[in-house]
C-alpha cells in the first residue's frame, strides 16, 4: 500500500506544472519541443530534406517572479534553444531581469525580444511562426534581421532595456533602447559558431554613443462580437563609423523601418496583415540563421537556406504580409502570403519575391499540436539574381510544457 501511495504521489508531481514557490517567489520551468520533416526544393538543385527544428522553436528555460509588496514585482528570465535533429545544445535566447507593476508596466534589462517580433505584428500574426513555413525570413514577407531588431525566430536584441505598458482603454505600447557600443556590436565583430553557440553577426550599435531604438503601439477592442486590432511601429538602427568604412559605396545613413497592420476576428475566422517600409537597410539587409533555415551546425547558409526578406545593403524596399485562418473544431485551416521588394543599389540588382502558404494546425490538446503545409516562393528576374524559386513541404509536431 505504501509503495502504491508513493507511486501515486510521484505521478501527481510529474503531472503538475513545474512551479516552485518560496517566501513570495515563484520559479517556473518551461519549454517547447518541436520536430518537423521539412523538404525544401529550390529550382536547379536537388531536394533538401531533414528532420529537426531549423526554425528555432525548441527551447527550455526558467522564469522567476518575486512579490516585493505594494504591487511591485521582481522578475528574472533565462532560456536556451536547441535543435531536435542534432546534438547541439544551449543556443542562447532571452535572458533578462525586470521590475513590473500592474499600474505602470514592466521594464526589462538584458537580452530581449523586439516589439516588432512579439508585440506588434511579426510572430504574433503568423500562425506558422517557428516552422519552415514561417513568413519571417524564409517566407520572404517580414523583416528577420540578425541584429535582433526584426521579427526572426532567433532574432534578439543584446544589451537592451525594454518597456511594456499596461493596457489602458484598449491602448498599449512597447519600446526598446540599445546602447551604441559600435566597437562590440557591429557587423565587423563576427563570432564563429560552435556546438553550444549559434554564432553572432550582430550589426546593431550606433556611432559615438548613439542609441538604437524601436517603438510600437497597438489598439485592441471588441465590438459586437468582432475582435478588432491595429498596430504600428518605428525602428532605427544607427550606422557606425566602422560600417561606413567597410562599405563606403552603399552605406551612408541610418536604417529606418516603419510598420503598420490590422487584425480582425469573428467567431471562427481571423484575418491579419502588415506592411513594412525599409530605408537605408543595415540590419534589414541581414537575416538571422534560423529565419533563413541556415545550417544549425555551422551557423552558415547552405543549399537549403534562403532569406528572401533581406533588402540590398544600403538600399530601400518594402514588404507586406496577409494571413487568413478558420478554426474548425481543434483544427485551424490557414492560407497566407505576401511579397518583398528590394530596390537596386550601386552594387546590387533589384529583386522581388512573392510567396503563398497553405496548411493545417491540429491541436491534440492545449499543449500538443500537429502541423503541416506547403509554401511556394517565386522570384522575379531569376537570371540576374542568385535567389531561386522554391517549394517547401512540412509536417511536424510540437509540445509545450
Amino acid at each position: 500500500m505504501k509503495k502504491k501511495l508513493i507511486s501515486l504521489a510521484v505521478a501527481g508531481v510529474l503531472a503538475a506544472p513545474m512551479v516552485v514557490s518560496a517566501q513570495g517567489t515563484n520559479v517556473t520551468l518551461f519549454g517547447s519541443v518541436q520536430a518537423e520533416y521539412a523538404t525544401v526544393n529550390k529550382d536547379g538543385q536537388s531536394s533538401q530534406a531533414l528532420i529537426g527544428d531549423d526554425a528555432g522553436r525548441s527551447r527550455m528555460g526558467m522564469h522567476v517572479t518575486e512579490n516585493l509588496g505594494g504591487g511591485l514585482k521582481a522578475k528574472a528570465h533565462v532560456e536556451y534553444g536547441f535543435n531536435t535533429g542534432s546534438g547541439a545544445t544551449g543556443v542562447a535566447r532571452e535572458r533578462w531581469v525586470a521590475l513590473a507593476n500592474d499600474s505602470w508596466g514592466e521594464v526589462k534589462f538584458g537580452r530581449v525580444q523586439s516589439p516588432f517580433k512579439d508585440f506588434a505584428g511579426g510572430m504574433t500574426i503568423d500562425p506558422f511562426a517557428y516552422t519552415t513555413l514561417q513568413a519571417a525570413g524564409s517566407g520572404g514577407t517580414m523583416t528577420a534581421s540578425a541584429n535582433g531588431l526584426g521579427s526572426g525566430a532567433q532574432s534578439f536584441v543584446n544589451s537592451a532595456v525594454r518597456y511594456d505598458s499596461p493596457r489602458v482603454e484598449g491602448f498599449s505600447f512597447a519600446g526598446i533602447l540599445m546602447p551604441g557600443d559600435s566597437n562590440r556590436l557591429d557587423a565587423a565583430n563576427f563570432i564563429s559558431p560552435t556546438d553550444t553557440f549559434q554564432g553572432s553577426q550582430s550589426n546593431s550599435g550606433g556611432e559615438d554613443g548613439e542609441w538604437d531604438f524601436q517603438v510600437a503601439g497597438k489598439y485592441e477592442a471588441q465590438v459586437a462580437g468582432h475582435n478588432l486590432g491595429a498596430f504600428g511601429g518605428y525602428s532605427r538602427d544607427n550606422l557606425s563609423t566602422r560600417q561606413k568604412t567597410l562599405n563606403p559605396a552603399v552605406l551612408h545613413n541610418n536604417e529606418h523601418i516603419w510598420r503598420g497592420g490590422l487584425m480582425w476576428g469573428f467567431q471562427n475566422f481571423k484575418l491579419s496583415g502588415q506592411y513594412e517600409r525599409i530605408s537605408n537597410a543595415i540590419g534589414a539587409a541581414t537575416c538571422s540563421n534560423a529565419a533563413a533555415l541556415g545550417n544549425p551546425g555551422t551557423g552558415l547558409g547552405d543549399s537549403r537556406s534562403h532569406c528572401n526578406s533581406a533588402m540590398n545593403l544600403g538600399g530601400d524596399g518594402h514588404l507586406w504580409f496577409a494571413s487568413g485562418q478558420y478554426d474548425w473544431g481543434n483544427t485551424s485551416i490557414i492560407a497566407q502570403g505576401g511579397m518583398s521588394d528590394a530596390n537596386a543599389t550601386a552594387t546590387a540588382l533589384k529583386h522581388e519575391v512573392s510567396t503563398f502558404t497553405v496548411g493545417l494546425i491540429h491541436n491534440l490538446s492545449k499543449r500538443s499540436s500537429l502541423f503541416g503545409g506547403y509554401q511556394r516562393g517565386m522570384v522575379d528576374d531569376k537570371a540576374a539574381n542568385p535567389l531561386r524559386d522554391h517549394n517547401t513541404y512540412s509536417v511536424g509536431m510540437r509540445h509545450n510544457f
